[in-house]
């Protein structure tokens, strides 16, 4: 199923933070898992993906260091900060409410319609 890009645009930043709070990864593998645990919903592009990691590093959400792979490739690898699980904390909290009340505006729960 295809998705509006518009609506993934928000959860964007959301998803890479927990992707990296479960472990350090490169950009291709972010790329990778997220197509893949969104079984392709979510396809980001690395001219997407590098952008927003620079930016969520300079503002102190990520570090980065780089490593090199068994195949003796040097690769950039990301981590979330205490920072960045800070506010990946407050974005889970906000994404939660958020739909819960799209859900209960389509669902017409809890409104009276007239």
């Amino acid at each position: 199923m295809k998705i509006d890009k518009s609506l993934m645009t928000g959860s964007t930043t959301m998803l890479i933070l927990k992707l990296l709070s479960m472990e350090d990864m490169y950009g291709y593998q972010m790329i990778e898992q997220l197509e893949k645990r969104s079984e392709n919903v979510f396809t980001l592009k690395a001219g997407t993906l590098y952008p927003l990691l620079h930016k969520l590093e300079q503002q102190g959400i990520l570090t980065s260091c780089e490593e090199q792979s068994e195949n003796q490739k040097m690769r950039k690898y990301y981590r979330i900060t205490e920072e960045g699980r800070r506010i990946f904390d407050e974005k889970q909290k906000e994404w939660s409410t958020y739909t819960s009340v799209v859900n209960k505006i389509l669902g017409g729960f809890g409104f009276n319609e007239g």
